[in-house]
């Protein structure tokens, strides 16, 4: 998958990234407490400071909620190392194993390194020869599940052991030549060009769809893997041409979708695009529509795309969406520490995915996993 030098450059970013993942929680817990002052300095004085105020007041609140979800997932995992899930279930343990990422806990180290690892472990075992990761009940959109388990084999690379490591790589190269082979298929529409759909072989892209699958792109070639960045820039030119002049990101080209602008703001500050025109346009209107109502159709997964994108913006983005999301979902954390299972075509996912999802958006500024650091 890589050159001679380009390995030399996986081992050195590798040796960053355990650096990066030995970090204790108190760490983490002063880069929380780090970015609110900095939040407090930098931002308009009168407002600000109110909002700066409320989210120092509920970091505990936020920390003890992550804590108690973290306990609830651990209870979880099954003895073949995923997670409960009637469908989707490969996929849905990838995104807790993140979530145990995200609190800083690392494989094989601490309360949680072993369940870590079995759950890598698991996904591992789902990677077919031709090198899907796909595992039981995938559903129709087959790319979901595989570019969800090759975003989080990506952001283990570099924390694991050298076994588990050897295995990775041999599945991460081949699951990253799918995705990059995908890419490459003609579409239908040219707006469409750049982005991915349901299977390796769609003729036409969402923006659902290419999230996920830009996301494990740019982990992988953060991370030192071969890939080109015209990819990259290919899939931004389709997020950019999805764009409608309000700021909306449409599922497709033209199209409406609140969610989808969820998902093509986080895209576009990972890829370059920070505060970008169209970055801050998407920021803007997603400030001025913020969803209201507790557990509605994809509410997790707009949340987690959302609260990524805002976080990555900073300012008075972040703070705003901050106060909000934590008003949201703090109190309607069950007394287990899970959050209830969605809506509509989340359902299915069941309460691992919800409560994951939950823990990835609310421990954002703990910047733990790699490709979500600023």
């Amino acid at each position: 998958m890589a050159n001679p030098h380009t390995h030399s450059v996986m081992v050195e970013r590798r040796s960053s990234r355990r650096l990066l993942a030995r970090r204790s929680l108190g760490v983490a817990r002063s880069l929380v407490a780090g970015l609110l002052v900095l939040c407090m300095l930098f931002a308009p004085a009168a407002a600000a400071d109110e909002i700066s105020e409320a989210l120092i007041k509920q970091e505990d609140q936020v920390e003890l909620a992550l804590d108690k979800a973290l306990i609830f997932l651990s209870r979880q995992q099954l003895e073949d190392g995923s997670f409960q899930a009637s469908a989707f279930k490969s996929a849905v343990t990838s995104l807790c194993v993140m979530s145990f990422l995200a609190k800083g806990h690392t494989p094989g180290d601490g309360p949680y390194g072993e369940i870590i690892n079995k759950g890598i472990d698991y996904v591992l075992t789902t990677a077919a020869e031709d090198g899907q990761i796909l595992g039981p009940n995938p559903g129709h959109g087959t790319m979901y599940v595989h570019t969800i388990n090759t975003l989080m084999l990506s952001e283990v690379s570099g924390m694991v052991d050298r076994k588990r490591q050897e295995r990775i790589d041999v599945v991460l190269s081949k699951a990253m030549k799918i995705i990059l082979v995908a890419q490459q298929v003609r579409k239908g529409d040219a707006r469409q060009q750049g982005g991915w759909r349901y299977t390796p072989q769609s003729n036409d892209s969402d923006m659902s769809c290419s999230g996920w699958a830009l996301m494990s792109m740019r982990s992988a070639r953060n991370n030192g893997a071969a890939v080109p960045k015209e990819s990259i820039d290919q899939a931004v030119a389709y997020i950019i041409v999805s764009q409608h002049p309000n700021g909306l990101i449409g599922y497709q080209p033209g199209g409406g979708g609140e969610t989808t602008t969820q998902v093509g703001l986080l895209c576009l500050e990972l890829c370059g695009q920070h505060r970008s025109a169209a970055s801050l346009l998407a920021g803007d209107y997603l400030l001025n529509n913020l969803q209201r109502t507790y557990g509605a159709g994809y509410f997790y997964y707009g949340l987690y795309y959302a609260s990524q994108g805002m976080f990555q913006l900073g300012g008075t983005y972040w703070e705003k969406f901050a106060a909000y999301q934590y008003e949201m979902m703090l109190p309607k954390q069950n007394p287990d520490g899970s959050w209830q299972v969605g809506g509509g075509a989340e359902a299915g996912a069941g309460i691992c995915y919800s409560t994951a999802m939950s823990v990835l958006a609310l421990s954002v500024s703990c910047r733990q996993l790699p490709i979500y650091q600023r």
